[in-house]
């Protein structure tokens, strides 16, 4: 029965983990839509109301930014556009590596180390995955014709 726990902790674990590297793109609607969520709850708008102001808005944030990844033409822009989304993903990814780790390490310098390294490959993950996202340059731009 024990054997069976391991196991099932294990499993777990790996299912959550790939939840949070799948997931990881969306961490910005997330914490957006989870924010005007409240707010609009805070403001009387009621279960329902939140529920559809923080899906509109989270909806919202990722077509955004999406057009802006389709329509932004200096890479520098692209890229500030990549990494608005990429850190509230380093920073989901710090706070689930670290809430893991913390019941399976006991010392604090290891728990922050693991954390550290759950942070930057959850972040790597989402770069690359939202560069993936970036429609390719038309054939011949950028170039000029005599």
């Amino acid at each position: 029965m024990i054997v069976l726990s391991i196991l099932g902790s294990l499993a777990a674990i790996g299912v959550l983990c790939w939840l949070l590297f799948t997931l990881a793109v969306f961490a910005l609607p997330f914490f957006l839509g989870v924010t005007a969520g409240s707010w609009a709850h805070g403001t009387g708008a009621g279960w329902l109301g939140a529920i559809i102001v923080g899906l509109i808005v989270a909806g919202a944030t990722f077509a955004i930014g999406q057009l802006m990844l389709a329509v932004v033409r200096p890479l520098w822009l692209k890229l500030l556009v990549v990494l608005a989304f990429v850190a509230p993903a380093v920073v989901a990814g710090y706070a689930a590596t670290h809430g893991i780790v913390k019941h399976t390490m006991p010392s604090e310098t290891w728990q922050l180390v693991f954390s550290g390294l759950g942070a930057i490959a959850v972040g790597i993950v989402a770069f690359v995955r939202l560069t993936a996202l970036i429609p390719p340059e038309p054939p011949g731009r950028g170039i000029t014709r005599a």
